[in-house]
């Protein structure tokens, strides 16, 4: 994997719960590998990973995919985001990849999805998010956190 902006970043509280993990990323070009814990705690009645914390997932996902191809620059506060969900999440380990389709002077797209170990596409999104400068979106005390959280 190539060096990126996350590699001496601290993971936020939320972040840490979801069991975020940068697993690869092609700064470049806007892609990102992200891995998460599908941990029992998250599940709901059925035995399902909940659709909330999915959501997080993705949103844990596309928001970095936008911080590591600016360079950690530029910080994204989600405007809108439309979910998919496709297939029930068992319990394990989930894999989010987020690609930037489009980044503009004040507004980002992007879309992601998340993966079973198997493979089996479990939810897709695609968020647009507004830019914002990282030094003026994140107060020096709180630098460790990600670029996914919503304003």
């Amino acid at each position: 994997m190539v060096s990126t902006v996350f590699d001496n970043f601290t993971a936020p509280p939320s972040s840490k719960l979801l069991g975020w993990r940068l697993l690869d990323a092609r700064p470049k070009d806007g892609w990102i590998r992200i891995g998460f814990d599908g941990k029992r705690d998250f599940c709901n009645p059925a035995g399902f990973v909940q659709g909330g914390i999915l959501s997080a997932m993705l949103d844990d996902t596309m928001g970095p995919a936008v911080f590591v191809m600016t360079e950690g620059k530029l910080y994204t506060a989600t405007i809108t985001m439309t979910v998919n969900f496709l297939s029930p999440a068992r319990p394990g380990p989930i894999t989010g990849e987020a690609n930037v389709t489009q980044l503009g002077k004040t507004v980002a797209f992007v879309e992601g999805r998340l993966m079973a170990k198997d493979g089996t596409v479990l939810a897709t999104a695609s968020t647009s998010a507004r830019l914002v400068e990282t030094a003026k979106a994140i107060a020096p005390s709180a630098s460790s956190l990600p670029a996914a959280l919503p304003a």
